[in-house]
């Protein structure tokens, strides 16, 4: 007996599981933004057929077309793949951990000014007579029932900050 011998071969059900894997990791690919799908290492004709997934709207041509990605993908190592789209997971997190954490700073600064002290404290480089008109305005936004526009440029403004903190951050890190 050969070591090829010694092998077992898949059975149908275990070949069948690795496919449906694949085709769901294709719809996964598919369910990609464009932008996010072009930042992933994939074959050009696979690239291609994920494109052709996003166009489609007929539910038994996307799920035909689906099923052909998962058989594009068995002609590749799924795992780069798989990993690019956890990194992609992860990147999403921290970027919605962030906007979280400057909606509870701007809901802090409408319910108390003194938190523009910490704002000071945290970006250096901020207009505080500028934040604090438009929390002015906000309130006034709130009481008068107006569209929330300067509510929203008080998130706007905080965004600029921390994504310039960032920046400085990671600016400082690169002169080492």
């Amino acid at each position: 007996m050969s070591a090829a011998d010694d092998r077992e071969p898949l059975s149908k059900t275990r070949k069948k599981q690795q496919m449906e894997a694949l085709q769901s990791l294709g719809e996964e690919l598919a369910a990609l933004p464009a932008d996010s799908l072009k930042r992933i290492d994939v074959p050009e004709h696979l690239r291609d057929a994920l494109r052709e997934a996003q166009r489609m709207n007929s539910h038994g041509a996307k799920r035909r077309q689906l099923q052909y990605i998962g058989k594009l993908m068995r002609d590749i190592d799924p795992e780069p793949i798989r990993a690019a789209l956890a990194d992609l997971r992860g990147e999403s997190a921290v970027e919605v951990a962030r906007m979280h954490r400057i909606e509870r700073l701007r809901t802090r600064l409408m319910e108390d000014e003194q938190t523009l002290a910490d704002v000071a404290a945290a970006y250096p480089g901020a207009d505080l007579q500028h934040l604090r008109a438009l929390r002015r305005s906000a309130l006034k936004e709130q009481e008068g029932q107006k569209p929330p526009r300067s509510y929203r440029a008080i998130f706007q403004e905080l965004k600029a900050l921390d994504a310039g903190k960032a920046v400085a951050v990671a600016g400082d890190d690169d002169g080492d």
